[in-house]
This record gives C-alpha cells, sequence and structure tokens, in this order.
C-alpha cells in the first residue's frame, strides 16, 4: 500500500469549530483616519466618573417586564428586583440597567405611562438601597426625566435618539450619563430586516450623527457611550460585522458600550437554545474587549466579570502578576 504524500490529505468539510483564517475574498473594514484621543478614556455619570483605561465596566440587566426575551416575568415583584438587584451587586456589578419596555422580536411597544408603572416601583427602593449607578433603559422622555427625578444616574436609549431627542434634553438637565445605541425603526420595527453598504460604516456614521444631536441639545461628550446595537436591526451575520467594527467606533473617542449576552445571533452560530448561550456569550465578551469594547451590559454579571478580569490581565501587560488580586474601585 502506497504512502499517502504529505499535503495529499483529502479534503474536508469545513466546521464552526474551525480556526477562523481570513478570507482574500471577504470585503475588508476600511477605516478613514480620525483623531484618536491621547487622554484616558473616561465616561461621567450623574454620580461619578469610571475611568476605562483602569478597567472594563459591567452593567447588570434587570427587567421588569413580563415579555423580554431572557428574564421577563422573572422580577416583576418589588422584592424580586430588589433581590436581582443586590445579588448583581455581589457579583459584581458596576451599575444596574432597569428597563420596563421589551425589545424582544415579536413585542408590543407601551407607552411612556405604562412603562413607568412597571419600573417606578423597584426603582425607587434600588436608587435608596444599592449604592452602585442606576441606569434607565428607555426612549420615553417622561420615563428618563422621572427616573432622574428618582436617582438615576444613565439613561440608556436603545434608539439613540431616534424616537425622541428630548431624551438628551432630559439628560442634559440633570446631568446624568447617556447611552447613544445604533437602531432603525424604533420603535415599532427594531427587528425589520434591513440591508447595509457596510454595516460597521453604517454604525459609525449613524453614532457620529447622534454624538453631534445629544451635544447640541447639551450633553456633554464625556457624558456619552456609544452602543452598535448587536442584534437590533441586523442579522447574525451584521451583528458579527457590527462587532468587528468595534476598532472604528473607537475613533470616535467615547467608551463602548456592548449588550451581547443570550442574544439570538449566538443562537444563530452556535445552535444553542437560550439557556445554552452562556459560554458563547462570554466568548463575545472577551473578543469584544480585545477589539476596544469597554462598557459591558449582560444578565450574566458573575461570570462577565470573570471572564474580563482575565482578559484584561492577559491583554494589559502593566498588569501582568495581579491576577490574584481585587479590581480596582
Amino acid at each position: 500500500m502506497g504512502r499517502t504524500r504529505l499535503g495529499s490529505h483529502p479534503a474536508r468539510a469545513r466546521d464552526w469549530r474551525d480556526p477562523v483564517r481570513p478570507d482574500p475574498d471577504a470585503p475588508r473594514i476600511e477605516i478613514s483616519p480620525q483623531r484618536v484621543p491621547t487622554e484616558p478614556l473616561t465616561f461621567v455619570h450623574r454620580t461619578g466618573v469610571w475611568d476605562l483605561s483602569d478597567r472594563p465596566r459591567v452593567v447588570g440587566i434587570l427587567n421588569l417586564t413580563p415579555d423580554s426575551f431572557y428574564d421577563g416575568g422573572r422580577f416583576e415583584s418589588v422584592d424580586s428586583a430588589i433581590a436581582r438587584a443586590e445579588a448583581m451587586a455581589s457579583e459584581g456589578a458596576d451599575a444596574i440597567d432597569v428597563g420596563g419596555q421589551s425589545t424582544r422580536p415579536g413585542s408590543a411597544p407601551v407607552g411612556s405611562g405604562e412603562e413607568w408603572n412597571r419600573v417606578e416601583p423597584a426603582l425607587r427602593s434600588i436608587v435608596s438601597r444599592i449604592p452602585l449607578p442606576v441606569s434607565i433603559d428607555t426612549y420615553h422622555p417622561e420615563v428618563a426625566r422621572r427616573a432622574l427625578e428618582c436617582g438615576a444616574a444613565i439613561v440608556n436609549d436603545v434608539s439613540g435618539l431616534g424616537v425622541a431627542p428630548t431624551v438628551a434634553d432630559e439628560a442634559a438637565r440633570a446631568g446624568a450619563g447617556l447611552v447613544l445605541m445604533h437602531s432603525l425603526g424604533a420603535p415599532g420595527a427594531l427587528h425589520a430586516r434591513r440591508d447595509y453598504a457596510d454595516v460597521a460604516a453604517d454604525v459609525r456614521a449613524f453614532l457620529a450623527e447622534r454624538i453631534q444631536l445629544a451635544e447640541s441639545r447639551g450633553v456633554p461628550r464625556e457624558r456619552i457611550a456609544i452602543d452598535p446595537g448587536i442584534g437590533f436591526s441586523k442579522r447574525a451575520e451584521q451583528s458579527i460585522d457590527a462587532l468587528r467594527g468595534i476598532p472604528g467606533l473607537k475613533s470616535l473617542g467615547r467608551p463602548v458600550y456592548v449588550g451581547l449576552s443570550r442574544k439570538s445571533f449566538l443562537g444563530t452560530l452556535t445552535d444553542e437554545p437560550l439557556e445554552g448561550r452562556l459560554a458563547a456569550g462570554l466568548g463575545a465578551a472577551v473578543a469584544a474587549y480585545a477589539l476596544g469594547a469597554r462598557i459591558f451590559r449582560t444578565h450574566d454579571v458573575r461570570e462577565t466579570v470573570a471572564a474580563l478580569r482575565l482578559a484584561e490581565t492577559l491583554l494589559n501587560p502593566t498588569l501582568v502578576g495581579t491576577a490574584g488580586q481585587g479590581a480596582g474601585a
């Protein structure tokens, strides 16, 4: 029987677990030269400042809705919501993001009155009992205003001021931080099929324009963070392209904020159901950190904190030998 010559092995079907190699025919993301700030990257919110050159920050998700895609209905009572917020604080969360509006595919938007009724009792208690910044996840200016009056420190607008630019007015008036996310079609068509000439470039252009809009309405630049909107107005492959575009977003000079945990694009890529997407979500978070993201919104606080702490230690030469030490303030 003849010997197989080196290099003559039969072709093998490609598996998704195989190492990914550059495709010479794939379109490349071209990032035009931009002025990149040399000062430490910070995010200023109503109750403090996050120095993101120090370490990444983790924001725990608290959905007070009956129909959110992962935890809908779990924390509708005030006691269960407070217990979950306290648990996330103990797991290492740097902030709690409270929302009363489901944005899962197929959900029906609710008005500002219903949204406020869902969040108000728990929000008041969390602000008074937990010594962390609280973020309100809303695109309704009325809800933002009331939450800020209760002591919220950050407004997280998944429409990127697309529903109501006056959300920025409320953030500016209160001196709050503002997260601007890329999405199209809010409130009723957030998940409609979209086509992009270049996902990364389109997301960057959208966010650059929304930063300018927020500044024009009185929000100081240092109080703005930007989110590429993974899973919003994007199919799975478009979400991957948006993640690959994070280095281009960094050139806008504002912290990149991402929400990845349990999302459908992870299921599309791994064939895992909601409960099985933890590992893929952590892998995506570590990859996003390596690309330049610095604020991470997640359902899985303990695991995300641990994964990012290790990634930070491995990727930051100044932290070599400090893996066993506690994180900074």
